[in-house]
């Protein structure tokens, strides 16, 4: 198996982002003045709130009319009522909802706090939400890229997403398009010959933690390249981050 060398390198020079803003040619531009060669080699991984702001996933907390069941639960967990309503918008469920947090299954199918909804580095009263579908903005940003380039490079979409059971936020890839969001090692041996049996890492959500290394919450490091995963690169666009989703089925903890 070869071994992996891995560099996450933002790309500087990423101004604001307003929507309707053309991504593709501002990293494009950011990546020419700073002298960053970009290729097929690539991952580029986007943060959620970047793709958000350019599609105009933002939402006015002040146009907002709670109902009865937010209003119930901003009671119960402290919360602006307002920013409860935009997130039972966001959801199809709630799976918990006490101690101050909510939980819920979104319309995507993540299950995470808040249903994504967000107020960081987001002007006044706005709050951003998840993109209507990440791994449709990650192909169409793929295909302007190349379209541009001559040459498409991976594209990642990724969220700070808690653990149930562990301290801390890690980037997830809610969205991905030409990076095999799974490496099934299954069947395979390790170095002992034994077969693996459970062995399925989780390659875009990898991607997408290295670019958050390298990305600070007051900063504008709101694109990072990720070089070193070109096996893991494909020319179709693939599944998506989609594939990365547990079905309800499967789920243990429920």
């Amino acid at each position: 198996m070869t071994v992996l060398s891995l560099e996450a390198v933002p790309i500087p020079g990423i101004p604001e982002i307003e929507p309707a803003a053309d991504l593709a040619g501002m990293v494009l531009d950011a990546a020419q003045r700073h002298s960053i060669r970009i290729s097929a080699a690539d991952v580029l991984v986007f943060a959620q709130k970047v793709v958000s702001k350019a599609e105009g996933r933002l939402r006015a907390l002040e146009d907002v009319e709670p109902g009865d069941r937010a209003l119930a639960l901003a009671s119960e967990l402290d919360k602006d009522p307002r920013l409860v309503q935009v997130i039972l918008d966001e959801s199809s469920d709630v799976v918990r909802a006490e101690r101050g947090v909510l939980i819920t299954r979104t319309r995507q199918g993540h299950v995470c706090a808040n249903a994504g909804v967000d107020g960081s580095n987001v002007p006044g009263e706005l709050v951003s939400l998840l993109p209507e579908d990440s791994d449709e903005s990650a192909r169409r940003l793929r295909a302007e890229v190349g379209r541009r380039l001559g040459e498409a490079p991976a594209v990642v979409v990724s969220d700070s997403f808690g653990r149930p059971w562990r301290l801390g936020q890690t980037e997830v890839a809610i969205g991905c398009a030409g990076l095999s969001p799974l490496d099934d090692r299954r069947g395979l041996h390790d170095a002992l010959g034994q077969e693996l049996k459970a062995t399925l890492p989780a390659i875009a959500d990898q991607a997408a933690s290295a670019a958050g290394l390298v990305r600070s919450k007051d900063g504008r490091e709101g694109i990072v390249i990720v070089r070193g995963l070109q096996r893991f690169i494909t020319g179709a666009d693939g599944p998506g981050a989609a594939a990365l989703v547990r079905a309800r089925e499967d789920d243990l903890f429920k």
